[in-house]
């Protein structure tokens, strides 16, 4: 078998292991679509109370607090993701699974990289059935939007994905994972402008608008937000893409270690 046959067949072995995980698996398929119908459909309803009727969004056009708040839960959904991604590995890890792929006759790191873009497909997917959802509702973008974001979707689910995948390499024990997931995701959600501009932010406390310009989660709201508006925000895609490193090759050398 020739080295590109190798490969592939890894790589599309990894991405149909992690999509019939993901399938199988009823209970997550759910919890992926519910935490971000929740946030749309119930608590959207007391913030859109207190911000008033509209909210003012990039693009300087009025916007209903869904609409806004929309690219912000894209990012979660694809955070959860990455976090659930993660704890399969560490899961892999003490059945034994992970140890039978990284002594394969293959680079760690291509390893790691396939289960990486298959996290991401897997995000993508559950994505496209969360925006059927909100569509259903009236909870409508530009139509073309939906076709353009996808590249800001491989992305952004590539740079969670390898945070998760960091997280998941210095971590020794499957309970102490559940607290880190906490720990990590929700003041990455929260400090973001996944719910409110950062301009508002600032108007309130210009400490927490500065962490929320240093969290990378904000670049990846941003960057999915942009690409929805057919637009491009040359500072998201940077931020996302040199994090997306950055985290890769931490948990590679990580990995490499182990």
């Amino acid at each position: 078998m020739s080295s590109g046959s190798r490969y592939w067949n890894l790589f599309r072995g990894v991405v149909i292991r992690e999509t019939l995980r993901f399938i199988q698996q009823r209970e997550r398929f759910l919890a992926a679509l519910v935490r971000p119908l929740m946030w749309l459909f119930v608590f959207a309803a007391g913030f859109r109370a207190a911000l008033g009727v509209s909210i003012i969004e990039p693009y300087e056009t009025y916007i209903s607090y869904e609409v806004y708040i929309l690219p912000g839960l894209v990012a979660m959904v694809q955070l959860f993701n990455g976090m659930q991604s993660s704890l399969s590995m560490i899961v892999d890890r003490e059945l034994g699974s992970m140890r039978v792929l990284m002594v394969a006759p293959i680079p760690r790191w291509f390893i790691l990289f396939s289960k990486l873009l298959a996290g991401a497909v897997v995000s993508v997917f559950q994505v496209y059935l969360f925006l059927a959802i909100a569509w259903l509702f009236d909870i409508n973008l530009p139509v073309m939007g939906y076709i353009a974001v996808v590249p800001a979707l491989i992305l952004s689910g590539v740079m969670l994905g390898a945070l998760g995948m960091m997280l998941s390499s210095a971590i020794k024990q499957l309970e102490n994972f559940a607290g880190i997931m906490n720990f990590v995701i929700f003041p990455m959600f929260f400090l973001s402008s996944a719910l409110y501009p950062i301009w508002k932010i600032g108007e309130a406390s210009p400490l927490l608008a500065l962490l929320c310009k240093l969290n990378p989660f904000t670049y990846a709201v941003e960057f999915i937000r942009f690409s929805l508006y057919l637009k491009y925000d040359q500072l998201s895609v940077g931020v996302v893409v040199i994090c997306s490193c950055m985290f890769f090759l931490f948990a590679v050398q990580r990995f490499q270690r182990t």
